[in-house]
């Protein structure tokens, strides 16, 4: 499954998730996205964000602040994008 396919499945049930507007205010591109099958039906998808709002640095301004990871997780039964906060740290190797 890629970024593409979850993108073009979540039109209806989460259509603004991957719209251009959403992933320019978190400073995110498709590309940025990682997806991995978790099992049969699901499948975590994250990618970092940034803010460029209250840079400290001359290097924050031009690069963003790091500030975390958007993950959630696609459901190919539903075509829904539940949350993901209970997700380890560890599946994001």
């Amino acid at each position: 499954m890629t970024i593409q396919e979850i993108k073009q499945r979540t039109k209806k049930t989460a259509p603004y998730y991957f719209s251009d507007k959403t992933l320019s205010f978190f400073n995110q591109t498709l590309k940025d996205f990682k997806v991995k099958k978790l099992n049969d039906t699901e499948f975590l998808i994250y990618a970092p964000s940034y803010s460029y709002g209250n840079a400290e640095s001359i290097t924050e301004i031009i690069n963003g602040r790091f500030m975390g990871y958007s993950m959630r997780i696609f459901d190919t039964i539903t075509n829904d994008i539940k949350d993901a906060s209970f997700v380890d740290a560890d599946l994001l190797k």
